[in-house]
């Protein structure tokens, strides 16, 4: 019973709630750097940081300018902040970076700025001791899995929940069509299909068990037990 609880709550409090991004009433507080970062101004960014202001400055959540400019996918002010010296790998108070971020939001072109600006694909992130690519997994962002796997991400990274991102393709998808593509592009990339949860179940008897007749035959062919 706890662990269809843990599932449950799983399903119903995915990365994309976990993440905190700006509210509006903090987006309007905010001075300095963080307001120049909202407006997407580059100019007064690159002004400011003339100054010796800190670019890697924190908000009440933990939050870098870089951060908030990845949430609301403001490019030029990441391109800036970046140049500016701050840290593309800084996580924030739940312990998401920039490239966690954009591949939760599905942003693909954030998503390769945060890679061409240093971040790693491969950073544990989250209260979920996840990656990207987990994130990304479970959420079913098909083209931001292959972009992740490109550069690197850990294939076979075990949360602490005792899944993979191919295993958050089944137990946290749905078994169509955005979910099977992601599955498809891991087994291409060569993740490990026989890696089982905590309770022994390998990824193809959870695919099985959902009836993802597409998955289970993906698992198959890649010689998924």
């Amino acid at each position: 019973m706890l662990w269809i609880g843990l599932l449950a709550a799983m399903q119903n409090a995915p990365e994309v709630r976990a993440q905190v991004a700006p509210s509006a009433n903090e987006r309007a507080g905010y001075t300095g750097l963080f307001a120049a970062t909202v407006r997407g101004d580059t100019a007064e960014i690159a002004r400011l940081a003339g100054t010796g202001v800190d670019v890697n400055a924190r908000d009440a959540h933990g939050r870098t300018p870089l951060h908030v400019a990845a949430h609301a996918s403001k490019l030029d002010a990441m391109r800036a902040l970046v140049g500016a010296g701050a840290d593309p790998n800084a996580f924030d108070a739940d312990r998401y970076d920039i490239v966690t971020i954009a591949a939760v939001a599905n942003d693909l072109p954030a998503l390769e700025l945060a890679l061409g600006s240093g971040c790693s694909a491969r950073n544990v992130t989250s209260r979920y001791d996840g990656t990207a690519l987990i994130a990304a997994a479970h959420l079913g962002h098909a083209d931001v899995v292959r972009e992740l796997i490109r550069a690197g991400a850990p294939l076979d990274h075990v949360n602490n929940l005792g899944w993979t991102a191919l295993i958050e393709s089944i137990v946290l998808g749905d078994g169509g069509p955005r979910h099977t593509a992601t599955l498809e592009a891991l087994v291409a990339a060569g993740a490990n299909v026989n890696i089982a949860d905590r309770g022994g179940a390998t990824p193809l008897a959870l695919a099985k068990g959902r009836g993802y007749r597409e998955m289970v035959a993906v698992l198959e062919k890649a010689g998924a037990r």
